[in-house]
């Protein structure tokens, strides 16, 4: 790293997202009689209509706003992930599109390992200042986004580890958060986990010993190469493919346990994968502390090590709000749910939905220039006057408003596109929402309600969040939805 760490830009904000659902170990054990994995209690669970980027895209939102930026700020974006929701595809684009971030912004997406989100952050801090934002050299931002949803053999400890979230750094000059130092290793150790081309499960060769060399070689390594001590450290955040391996790592980080408890995630949220050490300095800077050690690995096997020291501002959604039963579980994975009917659903093209990207990634409506009512989607005669003007004015909507209309969509009910869905979460709500103008007025829109259904009535505030509608033609359909304002975590 450089002489003098101030060259660098430094951690503005963290922002952190964890599914609402979780399932808890007992109900592993009493469906297979064992749970294969120490130090962890419970996981969380991704909702059928999330993924890593609705996560990521969660987590984002959350990082700006603990840093007082916009999206039209962002120069530099990273996305990293190991559970991509398609295998080719550039993902950046999408998140893009839902924060607002220029289009001229570098953006970056790194895969195939759980030390993806470190390897982004590096890169990005390599990368600063930067140059191409709307906002000029000196006020310009980067944003590392690292998101996982982890899945292994059913019977596998892997499997009973795999957890979900997400969590985003701001990266900004003059942050609070400065990166004093930082170090990288990499040492051969093939078959520790891996997934194969075209798997969708991680496995390995299950060599405990084998295993726990390469993981403390890689973090060691790196250890070795930091100038800063890490003994002097608040909290240690270090990978957490279990509850028990990052413990392992203690002597090679030069740590003590009680310091990596300090960041530790994995006992309420599983195995996060690219996301665990960014969960954990989230928690740890959190709770308070002002110097925190990032130990990302990555099988195979690499480490990347950070030391921030400073007073970051988190804004983080931790706790669980839903427990389901391993059953639950299994149909939100999909295991034993159907897909689509042939031939369902309303066709809607790609082109066609390309268009509308911005009302459904960004709530963009168009004021009427004839009578200044908003129009949701802008185009065609005016809902108030009836004209027809030849333009509308783009209006952003501040994302959220009340229940205007709201029902139950039972099992049977829904439309094909959304069958998958209501296999897998069962009935969900399907509303009228009135969404805010961003100076008074309103505009009414169709939309589903996420979550709990319970409560949710004419008269509830709402919020907009971003989840998969559908998929068709093979493609993945982002929009948005709505959750209740009252449930926000």
């Amino acid at each position: 790293m450089s002489d003098d760490p101030t060259s660098e830009p430094g951690v503005a904000a963290i922002g952190a997202y964890t599914p609402r659902l979780r399932v808890d170990a007992e109900a592993f054990e009493e469906a297979w009689g064992r749970f294969d994995v120490a130090g962890v209690e419970e996981k969380a669970v991704p909702e059928a209509d999330e993924d890593a980027l609705t996560m990521g895209v969660a987590a984002a939102g959350r990082a700006l706003d603990a840093a007082g930026r916009d999206g039209d700020e962002i120069a530099h974006l990273a996305f990293a992930t190991t559970t991509p929701p398609m295998a080719e595809e550039e993902l950046t684009p999408r998140l893009a599109s839902v924060l607002g971030a220029p289009a001229d912004a570098a953006t970056r997406t790194l895969t195939g390992s759980t030390r993806a989100g470190a390897q982004a952050l590096a890169g990005a801090l390599d990368a600063g200042p930067w140059g191409n934002s709307d906002a000029g050299d000196a006020d310009g931002i980067g944003l590392v986004v690292a998101a996982d949803c982890r899945r292994g053999a059913p019977d596998s400890g892997i499997e009973h580890a795999a957890g979900a979230g997400a969590a985003a750094l701001v990266l900004a000059a003059d942050a609070p958060g400065t990166v004093v130092d930082r170090a990288a290793h990499v040492a051969s150790y093939p078959g520790t986990r891996f997934r194969g081309a075209g798997d969708d499960e991680t496995t390995g060769l299950g060599v405990t010993q084998y295993d726990r060399e390469a993981f403390t070689a890689a973090l060691g390594g790196a250890a070795d190469g930091l100038d800063a001590d890490p003994s002097g450290v608040d909290a240690a955040a270090v990978q957490s493919p279990d509850g028990k391996l990052p413990y392992r790592a203690a002597g090679a980080l030069g740590v003590d346990t009680e310091t990596i408890a300090a960041g530790e995630t994995v006992s309420h949220l599983g195995d996060t994968g690219a996301a665990s050490t960014f969960l954990g300095a989230a928690s740890a800077f959190d709770d308070g502390s002002g110097q925190v050690l990032i130990a990302a690995y990555g099988s195979g096997a690499g480490a990347n090590l950070f030391v921030i020291d400073g007073s970051v501002p988190v804004n983080a959604a931790f706790s669980g709000a839903t427990d389901v039963s391993y059953a639950e579980y299994l149909r939100r994975r999909g295991e034993i749910t159907s897909g689509e009917p042939e031939g369902g659903g309303a066709y809607v093209s790609v082109p066609s939905w390309q268009r509308t990207t911005p009302q459904r990634h960004r709530l963009v409506a168009g004021r009427c220039p004839n009578c200044g009512a908003l129009n949701f989607p802008p185009g065609g005669a005016c809902r108030a006057c009836g004209g027809r003007p030849d333009s509308y004015e783009q209006v952003e909507l501040p994302g959220e408003g009340t229940v205007e209309a709201v029902t139950t969509i039972a099992q049977g009910g829904a439309p094909p596109e959304f069958v998958e869905q209501q296999s897998r979460s069962g009935p969900f709500l399907s509303a009228i929402v009135a969404l805010d103008g961003p100076e008074g007025g309103n505009v009414s829109v169709p939309s589903q309600v996420v979550g709990d259904a319970d409560g949710v009535e004419i008269g509830t505030r709402v919020e907009a969040t971003t989840r998969r509608i559908y998929t068709q033609e093979g493609v993945i359909r982002y929009g948005f939805k709505m959750q209740p304002v009252d449930r926000r975590r």
